[in-house]
């Protein structure tokens, strides 16, 4: 049985920390994006349920393939287990948003 790439995604989107599991990622064509691909969720059959990962899980429902913003991007890591997919409180430490817009276009 072959062993199956997966990646752990840590992001920021509005004032959040996403993590999210996918089995690819990569610079896409989109200049300035990351694709994210094939998200991996928990499964549904557990008694158990998250509340985390189920709002996590409802929000990128139906998505195929997703674009972050390259400055949107904390960490990307290739793991060997999938951990829990959450959204969490971006609280002070040392994480800080890069400053937007990281492209702007010449005045006309």
């Amino acid at each position: 049985m072959s062993k199956k790439t997966l990646f752990k995604v840590i992001f920021m989107n509005q004032g959040k920390v996403y993590e999210i599991y996918a089995r690819s990622v990569g610079h896409g064509e989109m200049f300035g994006f990351v694709e994210v691909e094939e998200l991996v969720f928990g499964e549904k059959t557990t008694v158990v349920v998250d509340p985390s990962e189920e709002k996590i899980k409802t929000e990128f429902e139906n998505v195929k393939r997703t674009y972050l913003p390259m400055h949107a991007i904390i960490r990307i890591d290739e793991v060997d287990k999938r951990g829990t997919s959450k959204i969490s409180k971006l609280e002070g430490g040392n994480i800080t948003q890069f400053p937007v817009p990281v492209y702007t276009p010449g005045d006309k």
